[in-house]
């Protein structure tokens, strides 16, 4: 396995086939810009220099290098280009202490020029975008809300979004 993010040794069966599935399906989302951006490390992922980065802001200001992110009561999660993935193992690129939370949760793939998805990697519990359960590769929109267990996290970007405009999400104290 060429990324130790996704690893599934882990999982029991029937678990383990589901999330090779789901891994699998995510792998083959990103297009060569994506992986030719993950690999070299590409002009989008400047000022990312460690993967478990997350910012503590009480103005909520992300780094103007950012182009998306996703925001937490207490944290900025910037994403990169490529590959972010979200769960409780301390492998993933954004780290959720949450014992309802899978190890590797769900991911964010950011393509280079296109759209954020969200994917579901066979998590026990869900995840769910603006309440509905995902149950398949889903485009995100700034403004939207990420919901594993009862963590809530709201996805965000530089531009904003003609169809969900950027703003301060209020989230729960």
């Amino acid at each position: 396995m060429a990324d130790p993010r996704l690893n599934s040794v882990h999982l029991e069966l029937p678990r383990r086939q589901l999330f090779r599935q789901a891994r699998e399906a995510l792998l083959n989302a990103r297009g060569w810009q994506t992986l030719a951006a993950e690999k070299g490390g590409g002009a989008s992922n400047v000022g990312i220099a460690d993967p478990h980065t997350l910012i503590q802001d009480p103005e909520r200001r992300p780094p103007p290098d950012l182009n998306c992110w996703l925001v937490d009561k207490d944290y900025i999660y910037p994403l990169k280009v490529g590959l972010n993935t979200i769960g409780r193992a301390p492998d993933n690129d954004i780290v959720l202490a949450d014992s309802f939370v899978s190890r590797r949760h769900c991911a964010v793939l950011v393509h280079v020029g296109s759209p954020c998805e969200l994917h579901d990697v066979a998590s026990k519990n869900g995840t769910f975008l603006n309440g509905q359960k995902l149950s398949g590769p889903t485009r995100l929109h700034a403004g939207d809300e990420i919901r594993l267990c009862d963590r809530q996290l709201i996805f965000m970007t530089r531009d904003g979004d003609p169809e969900s405009p950027l703003h301060s999400p209020t989230l729960p104290s």
